[in-house]
């Protein structure tokens, strides 16, 4: 249950930071409009930048496996 909420929490701030949700106001009511399109183009390139991110991160980590870090005196 957790993790779904994480993940759908994940979607909605990728969304709101590509620009697919607006909030609308007037005086008498408050809405948000979702671009379908413009939501799924932000959702999948979070998805890739996330995905490059970690790639790089376990690309890294095996770099740090061959260096050695005894102290010799």
């Amino acid at each position: 249950m957790i993790m779904i909420k994480f993940i759908i929490s994940v979607i909605i701030i990728l969304a709101l930071i590509g620009g697919a949700i607006q909030f609308v106001s007037t005086a008498e009511s408050w809405t948000l409009v979702v671009n379908k399109e413009a939501a799924m183009s932000s959702i999948q390139n979070g998805a890739i930048a996330v995905y490059e991110f970690i790639k790089e991160l376990i690309a890294d980590a095996d770099q740090i496996k061959g260096v050695d870090l005894a102290i010799e005196k």
